[in-house]
């Protein structure tokens, strides 16, 4: 499966969009955006839940930090609001921690695909409509992910991990959408088992 690539930074220190080469609007769905939407709740103008998805509610919040910086306010943001954004606070990458640590507690012993399934599988439920619409509501909704329920989540990310995530936020999806997934060899959810598979990476079944 073809992942794609990305620019990738081996650790937790997030650094900020480039002014001069970014532009950020609504349809986007990136790492980029998550940054933005943590910037701009700090700042008081998105009170929304992160979600990496530069939709209508993302736009209307850069409108509204454009317009207190006396910015041409298109709800796009290019060079000239992402260069003000960072110089008001500074990107510190939590959502990206916290998906990366999920990562790590879920599938820290499958392959890279198998790890970026497993971050796909939280974004895919971000988008889903059946789920929270946050990155971090969906982690952290009870009895989803075992490796937050039995506290493995607070283990360190490994840099496969943090890569993992950033390629995850960034769009890549090995399992086609999926929403769950589950290990047959130990699960005991009938429930888990009874839904059709899409697809098996390494001890991981992903299911619909």
């Amino acid at each position: 499966m073809l992942l794609g690539a990305c620019a990738v930074t081996l650790g937790l220190t997030v650094a900020a969009p480039s002014a001069g080469a970014q532009k950020l609007e609504q349809g986007i769905r990136s790492e980029h955006v998550v940054q933005l939407q943590e910037q701009l709740s700090d700042l008081g103008y998105f009170d929304a839940g992160v979600t990496g998805y530069y939709g209508s509610i993302t736009q209307n919040a850069v409108r509204e930090f454009q317009q207190a910086q006396g910015l041409s306010a298109d709800g796009v943001a290019g060079p000239a609001t992402l260069n003000r954004l960072n110089q008001k606070v500074k990107a510190e990458g939590e959502t990206l921690r916290q998906l990366a640590k999920l990562i790590h507690g879920e599938a820290r012993g499958e392959s890279f695909e198998g790890q970026v399934a497993v971050g796909a599988v939280v974004l895919n439920r971000v988008q889903s409509g059946e789920f929270p619409s946050s990155i971090s509501e969906v982690i952290f909704q009870k009895g989803q992910f075992t490796a937050v329920d039995d506290g493995q989540f607070n283990l360190k990310p490994t840099a496969t991990s943090i890569k993992a995530a950033r390629q995850a936020l960034n769009g890549a999806d090995p399992t086609h959408g999926a929403l769950f997934y589950y290990n047959p060899k130990i699960a005991t959810s009938e429930w888990s088992k009874s839904r059709p598979t899409l697809l098996t990476i390494g001890q991981h079944d992903f299911t619909r």
